[in-house]
């Protein structure tokens, strides 16, 4: 069974141990892998706030018609995970903090994290039509160096056979300023436009666009960026690993406060040192995605 199967399988056995009946994306035609309603999905529903943001965004995730799914209704939905996980949080008698320090972005002391963001766009150049998405943000108060946390969400998509495309020669052609002190980042880039031949799992033209972004709107020191992704076992997790190291260790000799934790270390760290007072939603968690 390869990785993706694996992923969209354990989803699947996830939703019929649970009484869930799934459709197709065309809801008679395709693979039984679509809740019939968000909310069966989800942990709990989407709360005001992050249902406007993510119609906002431009992946159309909430779309949906008479016959056809919502894309965020996929089991195996890397935005459905990424709420699953970080909208808890954002709930009265909850600290953002907790989450961001379980997700290796500050210390435990440290209590500067206020509101997580979704689907955020972080506009690179005027020149530009369209600005990247992110799929979430974490704000900071202003009383810490580092004014927000980005995070880039991957589940199942890492593993699939679709290819994904490099960076476009326009970020070359029509951008100067949003290069400068990153010459490691710059020669990696260049490296992959038009097309990436060097990273399978990994889709590092995103977490650039994602990194220019932020650097224009916050200065290279005044932000993390975290890669969240979903660890499978075999080669395929093995080079996928390889592949976040290696887009690591070139971001870091530019100075980019970068780095990566799977949602399974993060699970197992919060059932650790978080799990008094949020049994439910970590039991869920748990029993869903670890």
């Amino acid at each position: 069974m390869n990785s993706f199967t694996y992923i969209l399988t354990k989803q699947i056995s996830w939703a019929d141990e649970k009484g869930i009946k799934l459709v197709g994306s065309k809801i008679t035609e395709g693979r039984l892998a679509y809740t019939k309603t968000l909310n069966e999905n989800l942990f709990e529903a989407l709360l005001p706030q992050t249902k406007a943001e993510i119609e906002n965004g431009d992946g159309g995730e909430l779309k949906k018609s008479s016959s056809l799914s919502a894309k965020m209704c996929a089991v195996h939905s890397s935005s459905a995970i990424g709420v699953n996980i970080l909208q808890y949080w954002n709930n009265k008698n909850k600290a953002v903090s907790d989450v961001a320090y379980a997700l290796g972005l500050c210390r435990k002391s440290n209590q500067s994290a206020q509101k997580i963001h979704f689907e955020q766009k972080l506009q690179i150049s005027d020149k530009f039509r369209f600005s990247p998405n992110i799929d979430a943000l974490i704000k900071n108060n202003g009383h810490d160096n580092i004014d927000v946390f980005g995070i880039e969400c991957k589940f199942s998509e890492a593993y699939s056979s679709r290819k994904h495309p490099g960076l476009k020669e326009k970020y070359f052609t029509e951008i100067s300023e949003q290069w400068k002190n990153i010459p490691n980042l710059f020669q990696l880039a260049k490296s992959i436009s038009p097309i990436d031949n060097t990273f399978i799992h990994l889709h590092p033209a995103q977490l650039i666009k994602h990194i220019l972004g932020l650097k224009r709107a916050y200065n290279k020191s005044g932000f993390r960026l975290l890669y969240l992704w979903y660890d499978v076992l075999g080669d395929k997790g093995y080079q996928h690993r390889k592949e976040i190291k290696q887009f690591s260790d070139v971001v870091k000799k530019d100075n980019i406060k970068f780095h990566s934790i799977s949602y399974q270390e993060l699970i197992i760290k919060m059932k650790k040192e978080l799990f008094a007072g949020n049994e439910k939603y970590i039991n869920y968690i748990t029993d869903r995605y670890l």
